[in-house]
């Protein structure tokens, strides 16, 4: 089942799109995997579900994937949601142009901030042209009223008022305000579950997480914390009873119009790096005969060896990854002309073309090259070239990158930091209010590599009772917890280039 379509819903039954809704990629707020989420919203019969993040799209790709893998019959929405003082924002895309808008929006916010934050300013929101847009207003009067006033102007006929019911204090009132709002701005009103969690049983991790992300116990938090478990993908029979029918049903006219995929990316390659005259494919080829004769001798590679390139050409070829090629060649020629230490591994050593361009070391004549093991038709992606460079100069690798390029289309890549048990253990213990000392006494003991004995009965054997009380819900929350992203931080040496201007109208 694709993910720009769903399953028709039976005759009389209630059509839904969930719109707004976050994972754990909403660092230390959603309580719940991407994977998990579309998985329970196909199961309950979702025609749609929109993954949004907080300032980020980092979730979507597992949720993408998940959908294909599983071939569950639910669409896939890509967007996020932004804070500003007085407003609370979802952004999803309709197409690519949104996307790209989207992700041009993130970048800014992101590095007007310091790490961990970001900063919307108005006038991301001013510049806005493609992305459709979903508010949620804050019930005071004025305040509403200027953002209103600001959204309908810049987002006229993209701008939907969010409807969240999640049985709270006050909410009657709070509902009929907002259909005061989308009257007087004429705006359609639509529902929206603001979910935080794939399942209601999540609720006590949402907390812990809020707890974490606050530095406070959860027992202190008050009414910072969720009242109730309603953040949740809910059954439509329950929906149907919360929700007007017309707003349940603009959430899937909505969701229809949004038919941007992830599987429309490609990978886009500087181009440059071609001389004018020549084609990726024919200076790849030059460069790759050169490198046989200095490899080889004059001349040349045995005619094994020769069929092996001609069979690697071709393939690359057929899947246009020259231009890869072209970026690692002309990467380690910079290493090679600075005296810079490097060598390719991994899967890279079964490629002839690799050896000849100088990225691999390793002489295909010594052993049994698989080139299938480094780039296969089937796998449609791709290979993975690893290239190590001498710590002490890699510096100067990463630099050349970006003058060659420039900041605004060379950046490092993320990497995302994940709980591990004692990591787990100690902000879990913290938010549940144990005394820190205690918990640096059990992390300290504990021997993960234990074969025979668990953590669980180490912590047993320590001192802390996990039968009952405050250790039997540590164990439980940190047995949820284990793998969930903690944060993003800087790859150290992963670097994204874009073929064009990423980051154009930054300001």
């Amino acid at each position: 089942m694709s993910e720009t379509s769903a399953a028709a819903p039976p005759s009389g039954a209630v059509a839904y799109a969930e719109l707004f809704c976050r994972s754990n990629f909403s660092f230390l707020q959603g309580a719940s995997s991407p994977e998990e989420l579309v998985s329970t919203a196909a199961a309950l019969g979702y025609q749609a579900l929109a993954l949004t993040d907080e300032c980020s799209v980092a979730g979507v790709v597992r949720a993408h994937r998940q959908i294909k893998q599983q071939q569950l019959p639910l669409k896939l929405i890509i967007g996020s949601y932004f804070q500003l003082p007085g407003l609370s924002l979802v952004l999803l895309c309709p197409d690519r142009q949104a996307y790209a808008e989207l992700c041009r929006i993130i970048t800014n916010a992101r590095r007007r901030a310091e790490k961990g934050h970001y900063q919307l300013e108005e006038w991301d929101l001013r510049s806005s042209k493609y992305c459709l847009a979903l508010w949620l207003p804050q019930g005071e009067a004025e305040v509403d009223q200027y953002w209103g006033q600001l959204l309908s102007r810049h987002f006229s006929g993209r701008l939907h008022l969010a409807l969240v019911r999640q049985l709270r204090y006050r909410e009657a009132r709070y509902l009929a305000y907002c259909q005061t709002l989308a009257h007087d701005f004429a705006l359609p009103q639509l529902a929206v579950g603001a979910v935080l969690m794939h399942q209601r049983e999540r609720l006590a991790l949402q907390q812990t997480l809020t707890a974490i992300r606050l530095k406070t116990p959860v027992q202190q938090l008050g009414r910072q914390l969720l009242s109730n478990a309603e953040a949740c993908l809910r059954p439509l029979s329950k929906l149907a009873k919360l929700y007007p029918a017309a707003a349940l049903a603009q959430s899937v006219t909505l969701a229809a119009a949004c038919q941007f995929s992830l599987d429309e990316l490609r990978y886009e390659y500087p181009s440059e790096l071609v001389p004018p005259d020549l084609s990726a494919s024919q200076y790849l080829q030059q460069l790759v005969q050169a490198g046989a004769r200095q490899r080889f001798g004059t001349a040349g590679p045995a005619a094994s060896i020769q069929a092996l390139i001609d069979k690697e050409l071709a393939l690359i070829a057929e899947l246009r990854y020259e231009y890869f090629f072209l970026t690692i060649y002309d990467l380690v020629q910079f290493a090679k002309a600075r005296g810079i230490l490097y060598q390719g591994r991994g899967s890279a050593a079964n490629s002839v073309v690799c050896y000849c361009l100088e990225i691999t070391a390793v002489d295909p004549r010594q052993i049994n090259v698989l080139f299938e093991r480094f780039l296969s038709r089937e796998r449609q992606e791709p290979p993975d070239i690893d290239v190590d460079f001498e710590h002490e100069r890699r510096e100067e690798v990463m630099q050349y990158l970006y003058q060659k390029y420039g900041r605004e289309r060379a950046a490092l890549a993320a990497t995302v930091i994940s709980y591990r048990l004692k990591s787990a253990i100690r902000d879990v213990g913290k938010a549940l209010g144990i005394n820190e000392m205690q918990l640096e006494h059990f992390i300290k003991n504990l021997n993960r590599r234990h074969g025979v004995v668990s953590w669980q009965q180490q912590l047993s054997q320590l001192g802390l009772n996990t039968e009952q009380g405050l250790g039997q819900q540590l164990v439980q929350l940190v047995e949820q917890i284990r793998g969930f992203p903690r944060h993003l931080s800087q790859h150290v040496g992963g670097f994204v280039i874009s073929a064009d201007l990423c980051m154009s109208w930054y300001r």
